[in-house]
């Protein structure tokens, strides 16, 4: 009960007796109580003097911005920069968001202890209030996953149980079907306006009146339902695709020139060469800026896994419009008004497969392929070239950025009888740390300040050069300077592996001029992707380069560093019962995380899955696809191939290598990580599962995306649709 005075019935100033002191100190504790004490029972706490007070992501916590899709801009508070300065760094790139995560860890802090199995997605949930720009959307319903409950500061956290909408508004809804410990319903929360008032100026408050009006509002999208709610707050998520969807336009509309193959001993020579008649080429990679370089040979046998199929190999170039400044960034700019400025140019190698035979009349269909991490286009492209050129499709690939060794490494093309021809080799490596060296993705990452942002941008820089690429192909690509084009500029496809895989379900679901694709062994988020699996190592080089460091763990003895260094996050993976985490440490380990991915959102491959078939973007159509995963990879592991999958609704599009029954039954004769098997071609075990996956996409592209096969047919290897339900642990091989 609630208790006031009212002052026109207040008695006048008169003296007070000493022995009415105690009952008046009685009657002022009952009137300070509603101010001080809004509910004896638990509650949901509200504190906005920090994001760990209460519910976050909140739109408190961002400031109007009419330049952005979300009309508003990410507003964090700093903590001490000469005590957190990490902190501070990644919250100044945090800042220059429009929005919060599509995919966000969410956290509500209480005010006493509850009962975990009281939370679920019937008692606490999401409503999507709209698009900003659209409405699109409004009065769907999600619910939460991977819950855990951090003892120490008594806050529940949870992800969204799917892929938020970009630039949307949500609700965040708590019920009373929350219970304490003793099994009673959580109390209604009184928005505390004490503390926030005390520090906040005018405008601050303006602001702050406009959030709780705007809240007043989102319950009106809230249906009944069997719990009473007791608790609500509100975000706004961030754009996704409006930096790409602008570059595309650009793309699209420009009017390059020809690539150009006139490349060979300084632009003397004509970069083409039948397969029959070379002996090798040897790739001098600049690993060093001495400079030095490294031998080695190009995997020319790889080109006749199907004996014949390859008549001809050529090297070209062509200028690609490059949006990362120095810093391996691209600069911020508002998701509606702002244009990516464009920094400079990139004149890009690329390498071409063509099929032996007559040419068709339209020319080749072509294959874009994209490498994975720390590979090359000399790598992983060369292995699938001859499969595909038997059904007659071309390959072509480039160097993903910060790949490929320095941009001073040669490819001396060695021919069986004749003169040697040098040609450029397109690396697009550089020595980012200063230290001489040219390691194999130096130069992909934001590093210093901008760290948190990571391959966001190298991924996105690399989705336009293919966007470039596919450019070029439609101005005619004249392998032969005849005046025809090579390339039938309608029957452009993409397959790539690993990190082709994730840059490719970008490039897929942004570019609308290819006709179907092939991610193979793709996932993200990218933190997601290397604190589960084999990169791990740069999760921990992270944290411990941190200031403060944050490893919660002691260093492993007798394992040389980096590859000692330990911790331990504590977060549940999906659908496990929810998680008590009383690991010191780990909390903040987990902020790290999920900043990482807010952060690289723009660069998460799951966040444009929707795009390539569910929702495309604005004049794109649906686009065929088949995903290629194994399970137990190591590297991308499952979890994160399963996030693609849901966010695009594309189970029924997913191709399951059994590595398990593979591995049994040629017993244990191919790798116990399968991240590699479509390209395993050099493991005489591995070889046919490698060729049979190989052979569902040429298969698949030589139909134009309407021929699906599986590749063993009844056979238990390839599950093609996987069995559900998709997988959610990580099932790596012992």
């Amino acid at each position: 009960m609630q208790i006031r005075l009212d002052p026109a019935r207040a008695p006048r100033a008169c003296p007070i007796h000493h022995r009415a002191l105690p009952r008046l100190a009685v009657i002022a504790a009952l009137i300070a109580a509603p101010v001080f004490a809004l509910a004896d029972g638990v509650h949901v706490r509200f504190d906005y003097s920090s994001p760990t007070t209460s519910p976050f992501p909140s739109d408190r916590y961002t400031q109007p911005d009419w330049t952005q899709n979300t009309f508003k801009r990410v507003s964090l508070p700093k903590p001490d920069c000469a005590v957190r300065p990490s902190d501070c760094a990644d919250i100044d790139v945090i800042n220059t968001l429009d929005g919060f995560n599509t995919q966000p860890r969410i956290s509500v802090p209480f005010s006493g202890d509850i009962d975990l199995a009281s939370v679920s997605s019937d008692t606490v949930y999401l409503v999507n209030l709209g698009d900003t720009l659209t409405g699109l959307g409004y009065g769907q319903r999600v619910g939460i996953n991977q819950v855990a409950w951090d003892a120490a500061t008594r806050t529940l956290v949870f992800e969204s149980d799917q892929l938020l909408q970009q630039h949307s508004r949500y609700v965040l809804v708590v019920t009373d079907g929350v219970r304490d410990t003793q099994g009673d319903p959580i109390e209604r929360a009184r928005h505390s306006r004490r503390h926030e008032e005390s520090s906040r100026d005018d405008e601050q408050e303006r602001e702050g009146s406009d959030y709780r009006k705007a809240l007043i509002d989102g319950e009106r999208a809230i249906r009944p339902g069997r719990y009473h709610i007791v608790a609500t707050s509100l975000f706004t998520t961030q754009s996704i695709s409006a930096d790409l969807q602008k570059i595309h336009r650009q793309i699209a509309q420009s009017q390059p020139a020809p690539a150009d193959f006139m490349i060979g001993n300084g632009g003397t020579v004509r970069a083409v060469f039948p397969l029959a008649g070379l002996a090798g080429i040897q790739f001098m990679r600049e690993t060093g800026t001495a400079p030095a370089f490294t031998p080695s040979f190009l995997p020319t046998p790889a080109l006749n896994v199907v004996p014949g199929s390859i008549g001809r190999i050529a090297f070209g170039t062509f200028n690609s419009p490059n949006y990362e400044n120095a810093a391996r960034f691209i600069p911020a700019t508002g998701t509606l008004t702002g244009v990516p400025a464009v920094q400079g140019n990139n004149r890009l190698v690329f390498e071409l497969f063509l099929p032996n035979g007559p040419r068709p009349a339209a020319g080749w269909p072509v294959a874009i392929f994209g490498h994975g991490f720390t590979d090359s286009m000399y790598g992983a492209p060369w292995t699938v070239a001859s499969v595909f050129a038997s059904r007659g499709i071309a390959t072509i690939a480039i160097n993903v950025v910060g790949h490929g060794g320095g941009a001073l490494g040669t490819l001396n093309v060695i021919p069986t009888a004749g003169t040697p021809v040098v040609v450029p080799a397109g690396g697009r490596g550089i020595d980012q740390d200063g230290n001489g060296t040219i390691d194999s993705t130096e130069g992909v990452s934001a590093v210093g300040a901008q760290s948190i942002i990571s391959s966001r941008d190298g991924l996105r820089q690399t989705v336009v050069d293919l966007m470039q690429l596919v450019r070029q192909i439609q101005v005619g690509i004249d392998v032969d300077g005849n005046g025809s084009a090579t390339l039938d500029k309608q029957r452009i496809y993409y397959a790539g592996q690993s990190f082709g895989g994730i840059y490719g379900t970008i490039f897929l679901g942004v570019e609308g001029a290819v006709q179907a694709g092939v991610p193979n062994v793709p996932g993200g988020s990218i933190p997601e992707v290397a604190r589960l699996g084999a990169f791990r190592v740069l999760t921990a080089i992270a944290l411990a380069t941190r200031q403060p460091q944050l490893l919660n763990l002691p260093p492993t003895p007798n394992v040389p560093f980096p590859y000692n260094l330990n911790f331990n996050e504590n977060m549940p993976l999906r659908n496990l019962p929810p998680l008590v985490n009383n690991v010191p440490g780990s909390t903040a380990i987990q902020q790290v995380l999920e900043n990482n991915t807010w952060v690289q959102q723009a660069g998460n491959p799951v966040a444009y899955a929707p795009y390539i078939r569910r929702q495309p973007l604005d004049g794109n159509a649906p686009k065929p696809v088949i995903v290629q995963f194994a399970k137990g990879d190591g590297t991308v592991p499952n979890p994160t191939t399963s996030a693609l999958l849901r966010a695009g609704g594309l189970a029924d599009r997913a191709l399951y290598f059994r590595n398990d029954l593979a591995y049994a039954a040629t017993a244990g004769a191919i790798p116990k990580n399968p991240h590699t098997f479509l390209t395993n071609i050099g493991i005489p075990a591995a070889a046919p599962f490698a060729v049979a996956a190989q052979t569902q996409i040429a298969v698949f592209f030589a139909s134009g995306g309407t021929q699906v096969i599986d590749p063993d047919g009844a056979g238990p290897i390839f599950e093609m649709p996987i069995t559900p339900p998709l997988p959610e642990t990580l099932s790596f091989l012992p």
